[in-house]
């Protein structure tokens, strides 16, 4: 996080919102507004006052642990400064000091702030590493996501040759991290073999009319599908997310521009005049056969030849993921299932759901632009409903336990000092009240020096409620902020 290192500030009754006529002025248009709140004197000074798009990610990334912790940090010199203030209150004509035992919880109090803020400097120090490289591909998601509309618009017929180098790029690098995860047996799931046959189709057998029909329908089935079916999420600061959104929606935004808005496509992909329109049982035919052939390959080389790994828990694949998943409907789907007939339902099942999902492929968008642009459309929306989702619900999730968290420290910080203070108060109550005698005859004192149970309780009850309202100043602050 941003480092802070303001002077306490006095003790307030209410938390104090800076206004956005205080900020440094910057001029954003339409836009200056909303994001006032999330300029900072470090971005002013490395970027020249400009609110570039890569400070857009930083906003999103770090903009809740920030306030957490500027906040922590103005309530704690609040808490600091009206708990000093109680125990001045409370010291006796003579100048000595209150309990022991107050000023040591007052201590442990002020330590485990301490120690909550260290901690959030260290999360943040450790999140800068990968602050970079999030901002890299925040900037390259939404440029590829420009360069595509662009490019849909100005020059279609260079739209399949942006896919495969984009194929090139992200397909190589997922290969590498999830090998480093283990992950990789997940490379051999159908997703991944359908962009391949686009692949092979575009540049190696652009006029076979059966690799045509057959990747346009898995294309515009189980590939699509898949956003909703997996939840797909386009989080542009995450790489990983953005590349399964481009796995799963790019082939089968390049096979609805080669069909519908392609200039003379027939020339360049000679398949697509050759099959003006898409006869169901041929088509459901061919994209069956080409499915099986991946089903049969992925049975033996996968289920078969690597089982032991598979169970070990060493490899986890798609149908092992989805069965160990409860809360999912296939997860209890499969457990209800008889074991040895678990794969082969799994697979049947599968082959069901590719050919159910090719039905609007084959009815319907082969021969219209416009249901082919609002599935394009749906599908999109959803990958982007999804990343909203992760971006709000996250994050936001996360703040919030960061606060509650916080929350129940100061909870249980004053209720061990009023307990603490109150077995005090016991042990010392009956020298309190027994007048003592000097050695000067008739010169009678007691030790009115010390404080009564009642004054110490009073004191700690102006603590405690100095603790409770930062309590309620932060939640406020936090809700005020959102």
């Amino acid at each position: 996080m941003a480092e802070d290192s303001r002077p306490p500030s006095p003790p307030v009754s209410a938390p104090q919102t800076p206004s956005l006529a205080n900020l440094p002025s910057f001029n954003l248009g339409y836009f200056s507004a909303p994001f006032e709140r999330f300029k900072r004197d470090e971005a002013f000074a490395d970027w020249g006052s400009a609110f570039t798009l890569l400070d857009t990610l930083e906003t999103y990334w770090d903009a809740r642990v920030d306030l957490l912790e500027r906040n922590l940090k103005k309530h704690s010199d609040k808490i600091k400064l009206r708990a000093e203030e109680a125990l001045k209150r409370t010291r006796p004509p003579s100048g000595e000091l209150m309990p022991k035992d107050l000023e040591r919880e007052i201590q442990k109090f002020k330590l485990r702030i301490s120690k909550r803020m260290s901690s959030l400097a260290t999360a943040w120090q450790s999140t800068k590493v990968v602050r970079t490289w999030a901002k890299i591909a925040f900037f390259l998601g939404v440029m590829t996501v420009l360069a595509s509309a662009l490019m849909f618009g100005l020059a279609p017929e260079w739209l399949h040759v942006f896919y495969t180098v984009l194929a090139c790029t992200l397909l190589p690098v997922r290969f590498y991290t999830y090998k480093k995860k283990a992950w990789h047996y997940f490379l051999f799931d159908l997703c991944y073999y359908s962009n391949i046959l686009c692949l092979v189709y575009i540049w190696m057998f652009p006029s076979s009319p059966t690799l045509w029909v057959a990747s346009y329908c898995l294309a515009h089935g189980s590939l699509a599908s898949a956003v909703i079916t997996w939840r797909n999420s386009l989080v542009f600061h995450d790489w990983d997310k953005v590349t399964s959104v481009f796995i799963h929606i790019y082939p089968p935004f390049v096979f609805t521009v080669i069909r519908h808005f392609y200039p003379n496509a027939a020339v360049r992909f000679p398949a697509v005049g050759r099959v003006p329109h898409l006869d169901p049982v041929g088509a459901f035919t061919l994209s069956g056969l080409i499915y099986m052939i991946w089903q049969g390959l992925y049975w033996k080389f996968v289920l078969i030849d690597r089982r032991k790994k598979i169970e070990s828990g060493q490899r986890t694949t798609s149908f092992s993921f989805l069965l160990h998943d409860k809360r999912g409907l296939i997860g209890r789907k499969l457990a209800a299932i008889k074991p040895e007939y678990r794969e082969p339902s799994f697979m049947a099942g599968q082959l069901a759901y590719a050919l159910i999902t090719e039905i609007p492929a084959v009815f319907l968008l082969y021969d219209s632009p416009f249901w082919s642009a609002v599935f394009m459309f749906t599908i999109f929306s959803v990958s982007v409903w999804n990343g909203g989702g992760f971006y709000i619900e996250v994050f936001g999730r996360k703040f919030e336990r960061e606060l509650e968290a916080l929350r129940k420290e100061l909870a249980e910080a004053t209720q061990s000092g009023a307990s603490s203070q109150h077995s005090s108060s016991g042990r010392t109550s009956p020298t309190l009240d027994t007048p003592t005698l000097t050695t000067e005859p008739g010169a009678l004192t007691d030790n009115s020096a010390e404080p009564s149970p009642v004054e110490e309780h009073e004191s700690l009850s102006r603590v405690n409620s100095a603790l409770r309202l930062d309590i309620q100043a932060t939640e406020a602050a936090s809700k005020k902020d959102q």
